[in-house]
């Protein structure tokens, strides 16, 4: 099985989905399953997992609902408020959905030390007992304070989204480099092979450009727990499905073909329990 662990879906809302600003302005219309599902085909993926875009519980129950009538879903990372002191009762509500693997909060644009406060914190112990999985959804330079956030829940399984959004546009990445090699000795941390096509010049990128930070997380997370990813449909701002698919596979035409399983879909269905 073949897996995109990154996808999004919406009825766009111009209230609700006021981060989608005029320079994203193809990314106002809606994104359903039928949009891509013909383009997975294509690609062939066979399923994907639906990551929440929106900070609300009713997220969370539209892409379960979408789940139900599209078999292309194999997993949600919803939205739950980790902050809320009755989050154990609203772990166990959605614990009655198994579709719903893991969650995430969009801490990339909260203050530098959020994966830091108690409260958070709190949440995220709870999330061990019912076996869920947490997205870590940062920018490059939130990853020292993410590096403390793990280093205190060793059994929590972790992902790295979007390699943490490394600054590709200034060929930047020193300082990246190492502070994601320091987040790799962290065994129960993975890395998801998505969101870097829009951390480049959108439409100006060539693909040698990504090849020293694909580097970076493959010599630091191993072929064990790198996962493919695509971040569609907010890739679409610099590049086309079929790019970011073929220049993964490019990259790793002299790998093994267990390799190429293992980062293409059996990670992910490992990760997600799928």
């Amino acid at each position: 099985m073949q897996v995109d662990t990154h996808v999004h879906f919406w009825k766009y809302n111009k209230q609700r989905d006021a981060w989608i600003t005029d320079k994203m302005k193809p990314l106002q219309e809606d994104y359903l399953p039928q949009t891509i599902a013909l383009t997975l085909k294509r690609n062939e993926i066979d399923g994907c997992v639906a990551v929440q875009a929106d900070r609300a519980e009713v997220e969370t129950l539209f892409l379960i609902e979408l789940s139900k009538t599209h078999d292309i879903i194999k997993g949600v990372v919803g939205w739950v408020d980790l902050q809320n002191e009755n989050i154990e009762e609203r772990l166990q509500y959605f614990s009655q959905f198994p579709i719903v693997k893991g969650w995430r909060h969009i801490v990339q644009g909260e203050p530098i030390d959020f994966l830091l406060g108690k409260d958070f914190q709190r949440g995220i112990t709870a999330l061990k007992s019912f076996d869920y999985t947490y997205d870590i959804l940062i920018y490059h330079h939130q990853l020292k304070p993410a590096l403390e956030f793990v280093s205190k829940f060793p059994k929590q399984a972790f992902v790295i989204d979007h390699c943490a959004k490394p600054d590709i546009a200034n060929k930047k990445m020193e300082e990246w480099k190492s502070l994601m090699q320091e987040m790799a000795k962290h065994p129960n941390v993975h890395c998801k092979l998505s969101g870097l096509f829009t951390e480049a010049k959108w439409k100006q990128w060539s693909p040698n450009e990504f090849y020293p930070y694909l580097d970076t997380v493959f010599e630091a997370f191993g072929t064990d727990r790198l996962m493919y990813g695509s971040d569609w449909p907010v890739m679409l701002l610099s590049g086309m499905y079929v790019q970011w698919k073929s220049l993964l596979e490019k990259y790793m035409e002299n790998f093994s073909e267990d390799e190429r399983a293992k980062i293409f879909g059996e990670n992910a269905v490992d990760f997600y329990r799928i």
